[in-house]
């Protein structure tokens, strides 16, 4: 099976950099600029199915292709939810002082929201149960690039480390063979 994962298009400024998680946030101009381009890009493809986020910034990205009204959205393909983190970058949620760095792993387990644990399982349910049982070989979905970075993490046996080292830019498609 043929997954073609697309990443949100650009935020607005002020949630660049953040964990945004479940904040239904918009894109910024540019951001529909890329959506509009990103739409021709994939109206030249098709898909058996067609999966994109509930989240604003993921539908407003796809809105603009033809695929958008075959398109099934969940919740599913949601951001990790960072609960009271969410829309603060590093350095804002360092400077309440209730936390501190010490390792990747132990920064993600000490966010508010989502444990890890259940967030990748909602990845692998989706990308390696979900998916295949609806017998389709080309699909498309929108997300956010924590999914990305977690299906390549487990798609490539990387540890979560290197896969969040993987720079997934805004608007851009990777597609994977997912068994």
């Amino acid at each position: 099976m043929r997954v073609t994962l697309l990443r949100h298009c650009e935020v607005d400024e002020r949630y660049k950099n953040c964990y945004n998680g479940h904040n239904d946030i918009c894109l910024s101009q540019k951001g529909k600029l890329q959506a509009k381009e990103v739409a021709k890009e994939l109206d030249e493809l098709e898909f058996d199915a067609v999966f994109c986020s509930d989240l604003r910034r993921a539908r407003e990205t796809l809105k603009h292709s033809l695929h958008a009204k075959d398109a099934i959205f969940s919740e599913r393909l949601r951001e990790k939810s960072w609960g009271k983190h969410e829309g603060l970058s590093f350095d804002a949620i360092i400077a309440q002082g209730e936390m501190e760095y010490k390792d990747f792993l132990q920064w993600i387990e000490a966010l508010d929201g989502e444990p890890h644990e259940e967030y990748e399982k909602r990845v692998k349910e989706f990308f390696f149960e979900f998916l295949p049982s609806l017998e389709k070989e080309n699909i498309l979905v929108v997300t956010h690039a924590g999914v990305i970075r977690v299906l390549l993490c487990l798609v490539n046996n990387i540890t979560l480390e290197e896969a969040f080292g993987i720079k997934v830019e805004n608007g851009s498609l990777t597609i994977l063979e997912v068994c």
